[in-house]
């Protein structure tokens, strides 16, 4: 089982100073901890059922620019990027910069957009969720086609680009890895099926994520992809893996027999360094053998 680890809170003592100096150690010690993955959210606003819009909330990919040139191993991506914050030939642009700065250590994170108070807030446009679904799956071709050789036009029902041109291309080729982020069984896992690489459940035990791994199966059979080549991640759990190793680790064997990979835990603030100290001395080791 592998594991990462998401920045979340940036509500940190003497912030907003002290916050560039931790995340760049928190980084360095997940990396160090043998963890795969650090992500972050995509939001303009923290999330109002974690804190308050009024908390600290920075820009994503500025962000993971700052912890590409900090670290050395760890894949940096985020989970995950609303469709709705950026014109899709853009994020594929940044994304792609991602890549060639981290030296092919990115992940393109992303999903269909939910938090509706940041978009009015900042005056994003933010449609009905069919609509946002139809953009997802043509910001997922977009990307796509400005990661291979065509570069010629994308025409689309909510997206017209004359010209795909995308140089320098990404380090890691094809593209970076797709991580869809979600568990709707109708939509978001069927584009799993057709796009992704990593599907990125919000599961809370063994058995739901058995049942969506069920789901996406079934998609993948019907859109004739290998179910295999999907990494199965799943993001943090309800139990505190430090405050009780051993009943964590019985869950994440859980979820390791069902067929999930990966999980990511979300950092807590106001020692997110310390944090990811215990998570290594504690459950790291036990939990990569499972």
């Amino acid at each position: 089982m592998r594991f990462g680890f998401h920045f979340l809170d940036f509500s940190l003592p003497d912030q907003p100073v002290s916050i560039a100096p931790t995340l760049r150690a928190s980084a360095v010690a997940a990396e160090e901890a043998g963890a795969s993955w650090f992500s972050v959210m995509d939001h303009y606003f923290q999330m109002e059922h974690y804190a308050t819009a009024h908390d600290p909330m920075l820009e994503a990919y500025t962000t993971l620019g700052f912890l590409a040139g900090v670290t050395e191993r760890i894949k940096l991506g985020t989970i995950v990027t609303g469709v709705t914050y950026r014109h899709p030939g853009l994020l594929a642009k940044i994304a792609t910069t991602l890549d060639v700065l981290s030296e092919g250590r990115s992940f393109f994170g992303i999903g269909a957009a939910w938090y509706e108070r940041e978009h009015l807030g900042l005056g994003v446009p933010y449609p009905e969720l069919k609509v946002r679904f139809e953009m997802l799956e043509e910001t997922l071709q977009i990307a796509l086609q400005m990661w291979s050789d065509d570069e010629g036009p994308f025409a689309g029902k909510h997206y017209q680009l004359a010209e795909t041109i995308n140089v320098p291309q990404s380090i890691q080729r094809p593209h970076p890895p797709i991580v869809i982020g979600g568990s709707g069984e109708q939509k978001t896992l069927l584009l799993v099926a057709k796009y992704a690489n990593a599907t990125n459940l919000i599961v809370p035990d063994p058995e739901t994520a058995a049942h969506k791994l069920d789901v996406l199966r079934r998609h993948c059979d019907t859109v004739g992809r290998d179910y295999d080549t999907i990494e199965k991640t799943v993001q943090g759990s309800r139990m505190d893996p430090v405050a009780d190793p051993d009943a964590f680790l019985r869950l994440a064997e859980g979820f390791a027999k069902v067929g999930i990979e990966h999980m990511q835990f979300g950092l807590p603030h106001p020692d997110p360094v310390g944090y990811i100290a215990k998570f290594s001395d504690t459950v790291a080791g036990r939990l990569a053998v499972l």
